[in-house]
């Protein structure tokens, strides 16, 4: 098996959640939002898609993470189909915890187009519809944990239908969760052959390490056989994460297995959830296949930091504390 294959390595029982595994009629499930909740089990709130063709979230519980899943007996949060920014569904939540209180953002299916969205809760049992945090069309959206000087900040990724202008991955800031600004560009999506030409989009919310915020994020390429989801890395300043230290060339995880290769959607993997185990190294990422089930892979990030510093699309090895002065820049072309 090849360095980059082995970076993240699926949990052998894959797909840890499937629509058999669903106390009602589902068609779908996938692209769970994922934590620790308050009895320290791990929390998954998936989304399911119904027969109907519209998506809700439910919420699957475990004690290690990987097997023995308790799920809720009926939808956990429907959307409010009366509510324009819901009326076609709700969608790819990332959850932040921040105190005692869990931030999701998720992706409201409008009439207008897909857009982002916040709810709150404390025991997910109970949520509470906060705002709509960006107008149509974004999603893949996740807030840090902490606040930058005393202001928020959201990843996303907005676009157009123009998918030839790409789609790129932002951060805006905003002093209340209302009001948002200082919009910038962070990871764009690379015009050409590249891997991620299409667009990119994040994947789990941007994971805390000593070298700064690790990102996670999907990657699209079109094919003449259609578009292929995979994963990549780049790493962001703790202190100022519109600042790239480095940025991968290469994708390290791509659908391989039948379970992300055949499905509703064909050839992808989509990460949306990661839990640190306690040694602060190992983490889970938890993500869709095929856009059909829920699968799990392990890693550590040590060893991904490491590979993501000798692959930066720089082309040149970089350490710790550099900065790559192309990382950041808005096309790659190399």
């Amino acid at each position: 098996m090849s360095p980059r294959r082995s970076l993240l390595r699926r949990f052998p029982d894959n797909p840890i959640l499937t629509a058999a595994d669903w106390p009602y009629t589902v068609n779908a499930v996938f692209n769970p939002g994922v934590t620790v909740g308050p009895d320290g089990e791990t929390v998954l709130l998936v989304r399911v898609e119904e027969r109907t063709g519209i998506s809700h979230l439910t919420v699957a519980r475990s004690l290690d993470g990987l097997r023995g899943w308790v799920v809720d007996r009926q939808p956990s949060f429907l959307p409010d189909l009366h509510r324009y920014e819901e009326a076609w569904g709700i969608e790819d939540p990332r959850i932040t915890r921040v105190d005692d209180e869990y931030l999701i953002t998720y992706t409201g299916f409008s009439r207008g187009g897909p857009l982002v969205c916040l709810a709150a809760t404390r025991d997910f049992h109970e949520f509470e519809r906060r705002t709509v945090l960006m107008p149509p069309e974004d999603k893949d959206a996740a807030l840090f944990p902490v606040r930058f000087g005393g202001r928020w900040g959201l990843v996303h990724r907005p676009a157009s239908r123009a998918y030839d202008l790409g789609a790129h991955i932002w951060i805006s800031w905003s002093p209340d969760l209302r009001h948002w600004g200082d919009h910038t560009i962070v990871i764009n999506s690379r015009q050409g052959g590249p891997w991620d030409s299409r667009r990119v989009g994040l994947g789990p919310p941007p994971i805390p390490t000593a070298d700064g915020w690790l990102v996670i994020f999907h990657g699209v390429k079109e094919t003449v056989a259609g578009a292929i989801y995979r994963t990549g890395l780049a790493l962001l300043d703790t202190e100022d994460p519109t600042r790239v230290k480095v940025r991968g060339d290469e994708w390290v995880f791509g659908p391989e297995e039948p379970y992300e290769q055949i499905g509703d959607v064909h050839g992808v993997v989509f990460p949306t959830g990661f839990v640190m185990e306690p040694d602060g190294d190992a983490i889970r990422l938890y993500y869709g296949a095929a856009d059909t089930c829920v699968a799990v892979a392990q890693a550590s990030v040590g060893e991904l930091l490491d590979y993501l510093y000798g692959h930066c699309v720089c082309r040149r090895p970089h350490r710790p504390g550099d900065y790559c002065d192309v990382a950041g820049t808005w096309v790659v072309q190399l």
